[in-house]
């Protein structure tokens, strides 16, 4: 079992979010009213798609939402994050060699 952890931690979140929704598909039902949002989810967001499975099912109230805005915080980031590293690269960018 803790090998499998390690493996999904390496291979990153959507690889945890798939898994998760193939062994509990219930709580994944339970947090979305259809399949069109966690697809979505795990492929543009998915530390707050595995965040709100986490937190939605037993709905969300206070710290909660906290929580759900740490994972938008870090989607963002992740997302910011590689523009921002490849900005060299773009043409007509002030930065390129």
């Amino acid at each position: 079992m803790c090998c499998l952890f390690t493996i999904l931690f390496l291979l990153g979140a959507r690889a945890v979010d798939v898994v998760w929704w193939i062994a509990q598909p219930a709580r994944w039902d339970a947090a979305f009213s259809s399949a069109l949002w966690p697809i979505l989810g795990i492929i543009f967001a998915p530390w707050t798609t595995m965040t709100w499975v986490i937190v939605a099912p037993g709905g969300v109230r206070g710290i909660d939402w906290l929580w759900v805005g740490i994972a938008i915080f870090v989607d963002v980031a992740f997302w910011s994050g590689g523009a921002w590293g490849n900005r060299g690269r773009m043409t007509g960018s002030s930065q390129a060699a």
